[in-house]
């Protein structure tokens, strides 16, 4: 068996590490803070909760239309131009939901946010495949990909925190300022992101699209993709109401519930993202899906349960859903050709969120709430639900990852020194 070496990064490199990071982090924060300011939301608005899972679900699938709809050119520019392009976008959207008075503004300008806030993680997941190799990715995944625990952490505390004081618009304001100081850094110290433009001469924006999508090789990895959402969304819009009226948890705990599973997120990530680079990433997969199935199947059938039994089931529930995001986003990113790589992520970002849709749309349908303080019911069927998506998801990423080791061993030697050269661009 072949000893894999550990390859430190360079300064360059974690430059971008972390302006990716933390771009990502506004994003998903961005996201994330809806959900603690529904409350406040609703009676600001006068909206009934349907009118919330409306403005809710808009970002969703938007997101999933932008991803599509930028799919066919993701291929055809510098990626840094793209990144800026999208995340300038963002910032204005984010500021319309910070001025928007009506329950139709915010649902315009959820729209607007998701149109250009759903592609950025695509455009970065591109970046890191360009300029990184694969020995290095997962720990790059892994650092990434820690906005989700560092928006869990911030995202619910602060963010009611600040909205309690200042208004409900204060979180998105805040979020956006931010974000204006980022794209100034992206656009400054950033270097172009361009040398997948010399791999072949471009096709129009359709004809790529089109060929992406019929590509045989890739329907694995989307129906991946569209698996692993699907099984992620079904548990994720219920867990409050289920952890209040089902569990005892108090309104007060809550934010403690989230910053203690956000914390444990941040802790695991760069761990899991140096295993993922020195064993087998399928059986790392593999290991965390099994441990996140026990677990839910637990979590679903509690009844009134402590608080601290509570916080240490969710430690390790995130514990299973981290471990299981980065190595399947390494081996997911190795699936396309490298001219094919912004459109293939695009489109992945696009049925992620359209399948996390139909996922809290599916998961709305089985449970059932007799009124606003009763028992959230036929919870623990989403759980089995979720347990049996698990398995094809296994299934599936067994696929992907024979399709990579093919790849791999098939890969001639002058296009691996171009995959290397690409992951060092601009580094010197």
């Amino acid at each position: 068996m072949q000893k894999k070496i550990h390859v430190p990064f360079t300064g360059y490199e974690k430059f971008v590490i972390f302006i990716l990071a933390i771009s990502q982090f506004t994003v998903i924060l961005d996201f994330m803070v809806m959900s603690p300011l529904g409350d406040l939301l609703i009676k600001s608005m006068d909206m009934h909760a349907s009118s919330f899972g409306i403005v809710v679900s808009a970002y969703a699938f938007s997101a999933g239309a932008s991803g599509l709809l930028t799919a066919g050119f993701a291929d055809k520019y510098d990626r840094k131009k793209l990144l800026l392009f999208f995340y300038t976008g963002f910032i204005i959207g984010t500021i319309f939901c910070g001025i928007a008075n009506t329950f139709y503004t915010l649902v315009a300008a959820r729209i607007i946010t998701g149109l250009f806030g759903g592609v950025i993680g695509s455009i970065s997941m591109a970046i890191i495949t360009d300029l990184f190799a694969l020995e290095k990715r997962g720990r790059v995944m892994g650092f990434v990909q820690m906005g989700f625990g560092a928006s869990q952490v911030l995202g619910i505390p602060i963010g009611l925190y600040i909205a309690n004081r200042m208004g409900w618009e204060a979180p998105f304001l805040f979020i956006a300022g931010l974000a204006v100081l980022i794209a100034i850094i992206i656009a400054v110290r950033l270097k172009p992101v361009d040398a997948h433009l010399g791999m072949e001469v471009q096709k129009k924006a359709i004809s790529h699209l089109v060929q992406t999508l019929k590509k045989k090789p890739y329907h694995v990895g989307f129906l991946t993709t569209a698996m692993l959402s699907v099984g992620g969304f079904m548990m994720m819009p219920y867990g409050t109401i289920f952890a209040v009226n089902n569990l005892g948890i108090s309104n007060e705990q809550l934010p403690f519930l989230f910053m203690a599973s956000g914390v444990s997120s941040l802790v695991v990530m760069p761990f899991v993202g140096k295993m993922s680079d020195r064993v087998n990433k399928y059986k790392l997969f593999t290991g965390a899906t099994i441990w996140l199935m026990v677990i839910c199947v637990i979590y679903t059938n509690l009844a009134t349960t402590p608080f601290t039994l509570v916080l240490i089931i969710n430690i390790c529930m995130m514990i299973g859903i981290m471990s299981r995001m980065v190595p399947s986003s390494a081996l997911i990113s190795a699936v396309p050709d490298m001219h094919d790589r912004g459109a293939f992520m695009s489109i992945n970002a696009s049925l992620q969120q359209i399948a996390g849709g139909i996922a809290a749309t599916v998961a709305g349908l089985i449970v059932f709430q007799q009124n606003k303080i009763s028992p959230l019911e036929h919870y623990d069927i989403v759980g089995y639900t979720v347990v049996a998506i698990s398995v094809v998801s296994i299934l599936l990423m067994y696929s992907v990852d024979k399709l990579v080791k093919a790849k791999l061993r098939n890969m001639p030697s002058s296009v691996l020194n171009e995959q290397i050269g690409a992951s060092n661009h601009g580094q010197a």
